[in-house]
């Protein structure tokens, strides 16, 4: 496939959560190709060195920072650093996440807070951050990752599925609260993306088949899908798309007839 080229994207400064694997990887990839300037947040150290690694022939070699997310004092350490060496951050994309399975009747008020801290919290946080330095720009790009899961009431996701639902929300609020500075808050909803961890989860050739006929459009959606989207609403052909959830999920709706 041919795909297009954002010249307004080339030496922005662009922050990915979670970029060193899966769609976050994709993600950081995608904006480095573009000429962006990108820092990546993770806790997978030989995943993200391999990837800032890999993409060392791009204009800008990504720079990744180690931060636990659920640490709101490593949030504001890590964004201080960013800010000390870039200057300013035109692109949040808040893409970490975990989707572990976690059945109704275990779940802990601990275990509530930690999976509402790795899903939902940070996203607010890092927005904080980066949204005082577009402020005084007067410009900016917030991008939040949801999920299609709650969509579709999937099982064993109560928390996860909560979570992503407020995302959603928040997109809606910042966008509100941000859009007289110039800052555009957006939401990409991906749907089944096929990454090493989600192959795990549907590792049966069955399984699969019935996701794919469960879609409108009966083709994998892969991480570069997604990091596609998040070009597109981060570059100025997006100027004027802001609180608003962009679906990249094949069509799925749920169970095929």
């Amino acid at each position: 496939m041919s795909y297009a080229i954002y010249p307004s994207l080339a030496d922005q400064t662009v922050v990915v959560t979670g970029g060193g694997s899966g769609i976050g990887a994709a993600i950081v990839e995608a904006f480095a190709r573009q000429g962006a300037r990108v820092f990546f947040l993770d806790i997978a150290e030989a995943d993200s060195h391999a990837l800032a690694e890999s993409l060392s022939d791009c204009a800008h070699r990504p720079v990744f920072h180690r931060c636990d997310l659920r640490d709101t004092d490593a949030i504001e350490r890590v964004f201080g650093a960013i800010y000390a060496e870039a200057g300013a951050i035109d692109v949040l994309v808040n893409n970490a996440a975990n989707d572990d399975r976690h059945p109704f009747g275990t779940i802990t008020p601990a275990y509530w807070d930690e999976r509402i801290a790795v899903n939902l919290r940070h996203q607010f946080f890092c927005a904080q951050h980066a949204a005082a330095g577009m402020k005084r720009a007067g410009k900016g790009v917030i991008l939040n990752l949801g999920s299609i899961s709650w969509h579709l009431a999937l099982p064993s996701l109560s928390i996860y599925m909560t979570a992503k639902a407020g995302i959603e929300g928040l997109t809606r609020a910042l966008a509100r609260e941000l859009g007289a500075s110039g800052i555009r808050v957006n939401a990409i909803i991906p749907g089944a993306v096929r990454t090493p961890r989600q192959m795990k989860l549907w590792q049966s050739p069955e399984s699969e088949a019935k996701l794919v006929a469960d879609q409108c459009l009966p083709e994998r959606v892969e991480p570069e899908h997604v990091a596609r989207m998040a070009l597109f609403l981060a570059s100025d052909d997006g100027s004027r798309c802001s609180g608003r959830e962009y679906f990249v999920d094949a069509g799925w709706y749920g169970a095929s007839s």
